[in-house]
Order: structure tokens, then sequence, then C-alpha cells
């Protein structure tokens, strides 16, 4: 199961999609154009996230929705879930993930991932899978996981194929790896 902070960045990462979830149950007139959306979303292979997200349109509340959802997909059921609870707790779609973060959330995934945790190195393979739909960086890092994984720390060699963003990013993350290797 993730940490908090991951609850928090995976939350955050999905903000558009959780709050226009939470909007379209405040107005059904919303829900056409949404839908729309949702079935991009499942031809691009979110086909449970969907399934699960039609179910909270159609007036589900039911605790057991994200049972038998990966990681990423569970966090924004229950995101979605509690906005409805709480519209305080929903994320700001205007927010921009913090690169900052995710290098030392990352860092601690593939760490835990190369001593053997076989949850963090499920949740990374996800998370990795998710990221070569993206394009970009972001592409490129989901490449690099499992080098990282078995101990690739070669900056320059990491970094290849990366623009300046992901580059900043690697470096976050080898950083964090040596701090945690040394422990």
């Amino acid at each position: 199961m993730q940490t908090p902070e991951l609850f928090d960045q995976i939350k955050q990462a999905h903000a558009p999609l959780i709050v226009a979830a939470v909007q379209c149950t405040h107005n059904p007139a919303l829900r056409p154009e949404f839908d729309k959306a949702l079935f991009i979303s499942e031809q691009n292979g979110w086909g449970d996230l969907v399934q699960a997200i039609r179910k909270i349109l159609d007036g589900s509340r039911a605790e057991n929705l994200a049972a038998g959802l990966d990681d990423e997909d569970a966090c924004i059921v229950i995101a979605i879930l509690q906005g409805l609870q709480n519209p305080a707790s929903l994320p700001d779609p205007e927010q921009k993930v913090d690169a900052s973060q995710a290098a030392p959330m990352l860092a601690g995934m593939i760490h835990q991932a190369s001593r053997g945790d076989v949850n963090a190195l499920t949740l990374i393979s996800q998370m990795a899978e998710q990221m070569s739909k993206t394009g970009g960086d972001m592409a490129q890092l989901s490449a690099i996981i499992k080098p990282l994984i078995d101990g690739e720390r070669d900056v320059d060699r990491l970094m290849a194929k990366m623009g300046p963003q992901g580059e900043s990013l690697i470096v976050g993350i080898v950083n964090e790896l040596a701090k945690l290797d040394s422990h």
C-alpha cells in the first residue's frame, strides 16, 4: 500500500480528473462532456478505473470501489470519494506536481525495490508503465527505472535523451539514492 506522501502526489497528479468527477456528481449537465474524456481514458487502458468512476457517478459510494484496482487507480477512486464527503480535501487542479518531492519519493521506491520489497517493485513498475505512455522525459524516465533498481548510478548514462527537467529529476533521484544507499 502507498504512503501518505505517495497518495498525495498521485492525488495531485490526477487533480483535474478527480475534481471533474466530483463536479459531475453535483452537476449532471457536465456528465456528457466528462463521459467523452472517460471513453478516451478507457481506450488508453484505464478501463478498471473508468468503470469505478462511472459507478461513483451513478451514485455508488461503496467503500470497496477501489478493491481490485492497482494502487494508483485506487488512490484516484479514494480521492474522489473523499472529495464527495469533504470538498476541502480535493486537490487544486491548477497546482503542478512538486518535482522536488518526486525525486525523494521515486528514490525511496527504487531503493525499496532494489532491496527486494515486492510491493515497492510492483508499484514502481505500474508507475513506469504509466510514465511510458506519456512520452517525453517521463517515458525516458520509465526506461531507466530498471537500471536504477539494478544499481546504475552513472548520471551521464541515465540522462541520455533527457530534457533539462528530466535531467534535474535524474540528478535528484541519484542524489537521494546515494543518501539511502549509505545507510
